[in-house]
Order: C-alpha cells, then structure tokens, then sequence
C-alpha cells in the first residue's frame, strides 16, 4: 500500500501547488487536500477535499483516521505583513497547528512530518551574507517567532519521541498560479502580475533591497526531494537552510525590461522594509546539498521568462469572452 498524504492549508500558495505535484506522484486519491475554505475551485474539484481546521486537534485527527493518514505536509500559517497586523492570531494558528501535528506523529497516528520554517526566523543580528546554517537568530517578526520557535520543537519531538519531521526555510517563492498571500517577498510576485496587466509597478521596498528568492518549481522539488530522502540522510531536524537566487527589486525590474521594454517601476518603502531589513540577503545552504542532494533549476532571467509567458496567457485567456 502507497503512501496516504493529507496536506493541511492546501488553498494557500505553496500547499495548493504542492498537492497537484503530490497528486502526480502519488496518485489523487492517495493525496487528501485541506482547508478551513473552499475558495480554490480548481484545486477542490481536482481530487478529494476535507474541511480541517488547522488550529483543532480533533479536526486533524478525525481526517487523519478516516483516511488512515500517514504523513502530513503542514501548509497553513500566517504570514510575515499580515502576521504584523494580527499578531496573537498568527502565533495560534503558527504553533497550534504545529502541535497538533507532532502530537499526531508522537502517538504514532502518522509516520511522517513536513513543516515549512523560513528565512524570517533570522533577524538583524544575522550576518547578511552567505548566512550559515548555524548561526544568530533574533526574528523581529511574529511569523519569524513562530518559525524559530517551530524549529526547535521539531528537532525536540525527533530527538526526544523519533518523530520523524522535516523542515525547510523557504525563500521568497515566486509563482504565477496563485496570488500573493501577505508575505514581505511578494513584491516579486506582484510584480510580474502588474508588468503584463499595466506595465507600471510600484514597489514597497527599496531599490536596492537584496532578498532570496526561488522560483516554485524549486520549492516543490525542494520539498518533495527532502520527503523522499532516506531518513539517514537528514542530518538537521530543526529546518534546513534553502537557496536558489538573490536579487533586488531594481534587477528584477531589469530582468523584465528584457521581455516589456516599456515597464515602468517607482518605489514606495513601507512598513515591509524594515521586515525585509532584518533578513539575509543571500543564503549557504551547503547543508542541505551535501547531505540530500538538492540542487535549484531556476536562475533570475529564467524565472522572469517563464512568469511573463504563463501570465501573459492567463490574463490574455481571462479577456476571451465564453460562448
């Protein structure tokens, strides 16, 4: 028997793209999706949907055991801007979740874990550059909190109950297939998005605001690489360090002249600059390519060509009036 996968906040932009992959690897009715809506038509109609909630334990387990489950890819959370908005709301659903999920995996309900950390779990104190696996963490987000928090209960419940969980620290991800979701990174999504529709962007970070990034290809290879890794393999059960590329607003807008030579961008810093202030700029994940293998595909201009194109289809298709 194949493995049974419910994936917890499947609506959001990396969960819904990960179950259609999961779904081509394992088979769609092998792949429960979930979510506390069911707004994202596509992905509800694509294969079995449960509503769960992700901060009720008896929710999770229910689904859990009525699918008989066993491994759980952790999906939901509150992001970095709107986690600033709503702070007390971000760190209960951030760690509740994740609580209910390695209870889960300690009773021994299921057998594996996947949960995201992120960059945002390093801080101003971090050094910017190259920033090492092993290294200062002081987050000044909420969202950063929850994840660091995170990390150390993940490697706590594998070392102190074998729960056998594994975690990357996600870059920004860039996709065409789902709008932004109230991350500080998703300037590089938008973007695109204003590139093709007006041809005019304005930015809310600085010119010169050096971010990683990766294309969501990369993270769904990322995540599914990590997952099928032999669990000798995994040397590091806190989350692993994850890169692909870096740049600044002002390169990305160059990358996409290359394709809209009339683009325009202007830039208006808000409250999300000082977020993207406090974390690297670039990222060493030597760890994470020595022990299990992982390698990025997508450069800047790669990226840049292929969002234009998928974008330039879907807002060109959305003007087509149906019979």
């Amino acid at each position: 028997m194949g493995s049974k996968i419910l994936i917890i906040g499947a609506s959001g932009q990396i969960g819904s793209e990960l179950t259609y992959k999961l779904r081509d690897l394992y088979g769609r009715d092998n792949v429960i999706a979930s979510d506390i809506s069911d707004n994202n038509v596509d992905l509800v109609n694509s294969g079995i949907f449960e509503f769960v909630d992700a901060k009720d334990y008896e929710s999770i387990k229910s689904c859990v055991e009525k699918y008989s489950i066993d491994t759980i890819y952790l999906m939901a959370a509150m992001l970095s801007a709107t986690g600033e908005k709503h702070p007390m709301a971000a760190w209960d659903l951030n760690m509740s979740s994740l609580f209910h999920v390695l209870n889960l995996a300690k009773d021994k309900f299921i057998e594996k874990v996947f949960w995201p950390s992120s960059i945002a779990v390093f801080g101003t104190t971090t050094p910017a550059l190259y920033t090492p696996q092993y290294t200062v963490m002081e987050p000044s987000t909420v969202y950063g909190i929850t994840k660091q928090v995170g990390e150390r209960w993940c490697e706590y419940y594998h070392k102190n109950y074998g729960v056998d969980v594994r975690s990357l620290r996600y870059p920004g991800i860039i996709s065409w297939k789902t709008k932004p979701g109230g991350g500080t990174t998703d300037y590089a999504v938008e973007i695109y998005h204003e590139a093709v529709t007006k041809k005019f962007y304005s930015c809310f970070l600085k010119p010169d605001t050096e971010l990683p990034m990766m294309f969501m290809d990369d993270a769904i290879k990322a995540t599914t690489d990590i997952m099928n890794a032999h669990p000798n393999t995994i040397k590091i059960r806190s989350s692993y360090n994850l890169s692909a590329v870096s740049f600044t607003p002002r390169e990305l807008a160059d990358s996409i002249k290359k394709h809209i030579p009339d683009f325009e961008i202007e830039y208006k810093p808000d409250y999300r600059q000082d977020i993207a202030n406090s974390w690297p700029k670039s990222i060493n994940d030597s760890f994470a390519r020595e022990q299990w293998g992982w390698k990025h595909n997508f450069k800047l201009d790669d990226i840049t060509k292929e969002m234009i194109f998928q974008l330039d289809q879907k807002y060109n298709d959305a003007k087509i009036p149906s019979n």
